[in-house]
């Protein structure tokens, strides 16, 4: 009998080892621009798979991440998860490299060189900006996520330089944080409209799940606005079925549990995003409210040495957000944290494609970004030291340009 107790004991254990190292995180990368060949896709997964294991190791390894899982429990998936979207613009750029060589003949070698390098850097970026490029590639990043979550792990999203673009979209467009009965109303829809609404509650959705070609609610013009389906009938029979659309082309709620985007140029691609007259600047508002009520993380990691690395924004606390989005944000627990003065050790000329072999820097810098954001969240001694170094800086800042001005008033004075 004691021997099998004994034996039971041993099972019962074992299962409780099993179970506390069961997988609960994923780290999905997404690649940048220039990664459309065989060669320069292999540079990039092999970059992952150095980066993957010595940021699998930072993350396990520090106490204030742990804590993101009830059991104290961080045990992140061996093996990095790629999703790779270079291969999806090889048409048109090939058409860009076509007339390319036509340009060969008729210009200078150094203006053929000049337009061949912004060919090969910037096609890309730009190509995956335009919404009807981006819009599949989120739906199959979406369908990644999701095959995730069925497995119960909760994910990460690493976009690299325009692989950030992709994050942010994905964000904006996947992240159920819309309100069916709110947005209706800022429509400005029929009072009919408004009170079938009401009548019939439905759950919070996203972007996707709106639109013309998935549960067609409306259409998203170019400047960011979304109009109603103009059949009423069809509105409302589509709206009752919006469930569907929600479960099947957003993101499955509380399964994403942070973006590092790193070597972004977001600001440069989307300087839009602070033009109050273009309308997907009401989703963002919303987005970052979602982010902060369900706990998410939104890092912005950058060399500064890299060129292409652009902060973000300032940081800035959830009061002071609140204040310019004039939005209530309830309960935060959320960070949105830029950190962009990550000192690599490598020339501007290379520090863009450095990530992956100054990886322990940069792992580095991502689990400072956590933890550093967190306390600048939620701890008000570290936040009103931060604050007030900001303040200092901006005075010595403020003090030399001044001081500048009344030198060169000087010199002018002089001179006349």
């Amino acid at each position: 009998m004691k021997k099998i107790l004994l034996i039971l004991l041993t099972l019962f254990t074992l299962q409780l080892a099993t179970n506390a190292q069961t997988t609960n995180l994923s780290f999905m990368y997404i690649n940048g621009s220039n990664n459309n060949d065989t060669k320069m896709k292999d540079w990039y997964i092999n970059g992952v798979n150095k980066l993957h294991p010595v940021m699998k190791e930072k993350f396990e390894k520090n106490s204030t991440i742990k804590k993101w899982t009830k059991t104290n429990q961080l045990v992140i998936d061996e093996k990095p998860q790629i999703f790779f979207w270079g291969y999806d613009s090889k048409t048109d750029l090939d058409f860009v490299k076509e007339r390319l060589n036509i340009s060969k003949a008729i210009s200078s070698t150094l203006a053929y060189e000049i337009r061949s390098l912004l060919t090969q850097f910037m096609h890309d970026a730009i190509w995956v900006q335009k919404t009807h490029n981006m819009l599949p590639i989120l739906d199959g990043l979406n369908d990644r996520v999701k095959e995730q979550a069925q497995q119960g792990k909760n994910v990460i999203l690493f976009g690299y330089s325009a692989g950030s673009f992709v994050t942010y979209q994905y964000m904006l467009y996947k992240l159920p944080y819309i309100k069916l009965e709110n947005l209706f109303q800022v429509l400005n829809a029929d009072e009919d409209i408004i009170e079938f609404v009401k009548n019939n509650p439905k759950e919070d959705t996203c972007l996707s799940a709106l639109s013309y070609d998935k549960g067609n609610l409306g259409v998203i013009t170019n400047t960011g606005h979304l109009v109603l389906n103009q059949n009423k009938e069809l509105l409302k029979e589509n709206y009752l079925k919006i469930d569907e659309s929600t479960e099947k082309y957003c993101a499955p709620k509380g399964f994403v549990r942070g973006v590092v985007n790193f070597a972004s140029p977001i600001p440069l691609f989307y300087s839009d995003m602070a033009d109050p007259n273009y309308e997907i600047t009401y989703y963002n508002k919303y987005v970052t409210k979602y982010i902060y009520e369900n706990g998410i993380y939104f890092l912005t990691v950058n060399f500064k040495e890299d060129p292409l690395g652009f902060p973000t924004s300032n940081n800035l606390t959830v009061s002071q957000l609140e204040e310019i989005l004039n939005l209530k944000i309830n309960n935060p627990k959320g960070v949105i944290y830029d950190n962009s003065g990550v000192w690599s050790r490598r020339s501007a000329f290379i520090a863009h494609t450095s990530y992956w072999s100054a990886r322990n820097i940069f792992a580095k810098a991502v689990v400072e970004g956590f933890v550093d954001g967190t306390k600048f969240q939620y701890n008000k001694k570290y936040q009103e030291k931060v604050l007030k170094k900001n303040v200092k800086a901006l005075n010595i800042i403020y003090e030399f340009i001044v001081a500048r001005n009344s030198s060169l008033s000087r010199v002018r004075a002089i001179r006349s």
